[in-house]
């Protein structure tokens, strides 16, 4: 676990950096355990996504469609 002393707090990037990391970083007086700085976690909302495969099969049905569009393209 890395570890700061009152000094060092004015490098806030590596604090940044290290809190951004998920580390906790412990804050030292004179080699003296003085607070422990936990990061926040953060809650990722969970995004429920459509069936794509399920609604193409739906429209589409078994058919399987020509790639007209690249064909059309030439060599771009």
């Amino acid at each position: 676990m890395p570890s700061v002393n009152m000094r060092q707090l004015r490098d806030t990037r590596r604090l940044k950096a290290w809190l951004r990391a998920g580390k906790t970083v412990e804050l030292r007086e004179r080699d003296k355990l003085i607070a422990k700085i936990v990061p926040e976690k953060e809650e990722k909302p969970s995004v429920k996504w459509p069936d794509f495969e399920a609604i193409a099969k739906e429209i589409i049905g078994d058919r399987v469609l020509p790639n007209v569009i690249l064909e059309d393209r030439g060599r771009y």
